[in-house]
């Protein structure tokens, strides 16, 4: 007999009530039982981070969490990023950069560098460290260097992805000082 629970989630602001098995894991439940098929499976094991969503404001490997834990919480997958056809500036900022190849490991990065940007004062700054004689484009480069080698890309080399960090956080920066 299959130990099954009563769950109800939001995911990219839709509210979804379903039944799921108490062993399966969020990754396959958002893929299988929801249809959102932009959180890839990699490694299975939470190394990859290709499963990368963000839970609750926070990113998630979605392979390592069960679909029950995820009960009355808000996720957030790749798809959730653009507007229509609209590209977000993070995606927009990964085409200009040539931050993907392949692109399978690609919606687990856009999810961790979202949440990553999203969090007040996160973003790499420009400025960090200026006036200890330190260059303030190497600090920013050297923050999104730190936040990226925690998913694995065999395409890349990174250095397109860390430019796109760089640049979106350089906009959203702007952004806010200019409001």
């Amino acid at each position: 007999m299959k130990d099954m629970h009563s769950i109800t989630l939001r995911v990219n602001g839709r509210h979804h009530e379903l039944i799921v098995e108490a062993r399966r894991t969020l990754a396959d439940m958002l893929r299988h039982d929801l249809g959102y098929t932009g959180t890839h499976l990699g490694c299975e094991h939470g190394i990859c981070g290709a499963c990368t969503v963000v839970l609750d404001g926070q990113p998630a490997r979605a392979c390592l969490v069960f679909g029950v834990q995820a009960d009355g919480s808000e996720v957030r997958t790749v798809e959730g990023l653009a507007d229509g056809d609209q590209l977000s500036d993070l995606q927009q900022a990964f085409s200009d950069h040539h931050a993907l190849q392949c692109g399978f490991c690609t919606p687990g990065f856009l999810m961790l560098i979202e949440a990553y940007l999203a969090e007040a004062g996160a973003d790499p700054d420009p400025d960090a460290g200026a006036d200890a004689g330190a260059d303030a484009g190497e600090l920013a480069e050297q923050q999104a260097r730190e936040l990226v080698a925690s998913n694995l890309c065999r395409c890349t080399g990174y250095q397109g992805i860390v430019e796109a960090v760089v640049a979106t956080a350089r906009a959203r920066r702007a952004q806010r000082e200019a409001t």
